[in-house]
């Protein structure tokens, strides 16, 4: 059984996930895992392959949800993205690292934005 905290998370991913399809992203894949890292979801916006950290908040207290990226886990996303478009065999016309900010307000998931290009391949 799953625990509150990960309901929670998917739940913040499902968000996220509905709202990019808002926006015209095509979602390609989700929960994508290596050993090392997990990217939570892999969308096409036009042309460009994007890597989505969705990223959850109840209190902003210590920053906002994208300040929780830290450069350790920009590295681990970027080396998860790369690994899968090796095993995908993928040559994209460009690539992307969006961060989506959801906070929980009573206890459900509302996306506060979209922050696209949050980082870049350097970190």
């Amino acid at each position: 059984m799953s625990s509150p905290r990960s309901r929670l998370g998917k739940s913040a991913e499902i968000a996220a996930a509905a709202e990019l399809g808002k926006r015209g992203y095509r979602i390609v894949d989700s929960n994508y895992h290596v050993r090392g890292g997990e990217i939570d979801i892999i969308a096409y916006d036009g042309d460009t392959l994007v890597f989505v950290e969705v990223r959850a908040r109840s209190s902003f207290g210590f920053g906002t949800p994208a300040d929780t990226v830290s450069r350790t886990k920009r590295a681990k996303i970027v080396h998860t993205a790369e690994n899968y478009l090796f095993q995908k065999n993928l040559e994209p016309n460009g690539i992307r690292f969006d961060v989506v900010e959801v906070e929980i307000r009573d206890g459900k998931p509302v996306v506060l934005d979209v922050l696209c290009g949050a980082f870049d391949a350097e970190g």
